[in-house]
């Protein structure tokens, strides 16, 4: 059986092995399990029953995960995405005035079309048409904006009404808990000690315990919330979407989780060394994996799933194989029983793994061409723009924005692939409609 399984996931060509793909798993599994507890919150306001939304977001990311990592054979990772779960909410929701319940058949709706999308290989030609600098780039990006998140989550980064940011209150021990994570996670990185970003959760977790800035679980096992209120309540309110603005939202869900995803892929393959020829081998067995994820989770009853830059937590350990992505699989169907031991892995413990997996991922930089500007500007917009409108996609629209102008001005007009103007066209678009 071991056999087969290390056959199936080819870990001698990877050169992996059975300990460092469990770790590479549960350390995937801690660096995203916030998910399980902040979706319910983010889609409690919307009316939605919290324990429902609980159980639907582990099975969802359990179902995709395990698909990702036997069909595409990635250690990458798939579940309800955080950002576009608060758009479902706070803008379509409670800013439109629309029931949960239309709402959730506007993402079914949205995964159909991505299914569609996907099967015509149209999300393969668009991830595939995308210049190496800019792919570079945006890897470099998300790895600016998960670092900028882990700063944030861990209270050394917080809102600043004058400067919009400023430097969190060392007078806060939870803020000095996450220094502590990031200090010990980048000693053991520089020590080159195999699963560094894990052991310096474990470490930061159990300080945490210790000094009781993390408070110990109130219980060990806990039942399974039921998933009745919200299962296949999507596709009895299709009927809904019958005017321009609700349209408007399908094409949202749509848009943001296709870039977020396809900015996702691209990073986490460029960091695991898997690009070859500027293109990632199976990505249509991963952007399979992807979409039917998304209808899944609407069926089960949660907003859009994406691609989730924590993967790169578990890569960085070490994990190459789709057996990472099994074991994260396994770990969310765990924790619908498990429940109460998850909260002692607070946004402080995750913060430093995010922030030093973001180090890591920057150093696509250094192989961008910022000797022509042409290629300069668009890269640089890309990464900046992501940590600053604190979303993938717009920093991927933007970037791609300016990336014709800066290539025509510079008489290279003709090395743009022709889905790269088509793509610059309908950010455009996309930009003038939602921000109005």
């Amino acid at each position: 059986m071991i056999g087969k399984i290390e056959q199936y996931f080819d870990f001698e060509s990877l050169k992996t092995n059975f300990k460092t793909e469990i770790i590479a798993g549960i350390t995937t599994f801690v660096s995203m399990a916030y998910i399980l507890f902040v979706n319910p919150n983010v889609l409690g306001a919307s009316g939605m029953n919290k324990g429902a939304v609980f159980t639907a977001t582990a099975l969802t990311a359990a179902i995709g995960c395990l698909i990702m990592g036997v069909v595409a054979k990635y250690p990458f990772t798939v579940a309800p995405g955080l950002g576009i779960n608060a758009f479902f909410t706070f803008t379509v929701v409670k800013g439109m005035g629309v029931s949960w319940k239309t709402a959730l058949s506007g993402v079914f709706l949205a995964s159909i079309i991505f299914i569609l999308i996907t099967v015509f290989k149209i999300r393969e030609a668009i991830i595939n048409s995308i210049p190496q600098d800019m792919k570079l780039a945006i890897a470099a990006g998300i790895g600016m904006f998960i670092a900028f998140l882990g700063l944030q989550e861990g209270g050394v980064i917080v809102a600043n009404d004058s400067t919009l940011v400023g430097m969190g209150s060392l007078s806060v021990g939870t803020t000095w808990l996450t220094i502590f994570g990031i200090i010990i996670t980048a000693i053991l990185m520089v020590k080159k000690i195999p699963g560094s970003v894990f052991i310096g959760m474990i470490l930061t977790t159990i300080v945490g315990l210790v000094t009781k800035l993390i408070p110990l679980p109130s219980a060990i096992i806990s039942s399974v919330p039921s998933i009745k209120s919200t299962f296949m309540v999507a596709p009895q309110h299709i009927g809904d979407f019958n005017s321009i603005q609700m349209i408007a939202v399908v094409l949202t869900f749509l848009m943001v989780t296709f870039f977020d995803t396809a900015g996702t892929f691209v990073a986490l393959a460029e960091q695991a060394g898997f690009m070859k020829n500027n293109e990632l081998p199976r990505v249509g067995k991963a952007l399979t994996a992807d979409s039917s994820t998304m209808m899944i989770g609407s069926l089960l009853g949660t907003s859009p799933t994406t691609s989730y830059v924590e993967a790169s937590a578990g890569i960085a350990v070490g994990g190459r194989s789709g057996f990472t992505s099994v074991i994260v699989s396994i770990l969310f169907v765990l924790s619908l029983f498990f429940s109460p031991l998850l909260t002692i892995i607070t946004s402080n413990v995750t913060a430093p793994a995010l922030i030093v997996v973001g180090v890591l991922m920057a150093t696509s930089l250094k192989k961008i061409n910022w000797d022509n500007l042409e290629i300069a500007i668009p890269a640089f917009m890309t990464i900046i723009s992501m940590p600053l409108t604190y979303s993938i996609s717009d920093g991927i629209a933007i970037g791609f924005i300016f990336y014709p102008v800066t290539m025509i001005t510079a008489k290279r007009g003709k090395e743009i692939h022709p889905l790269m103007y088509v793509l610059a066209l309908i950010f455009i678009a996309f930009f003038l409609i939602t921000n109005k």
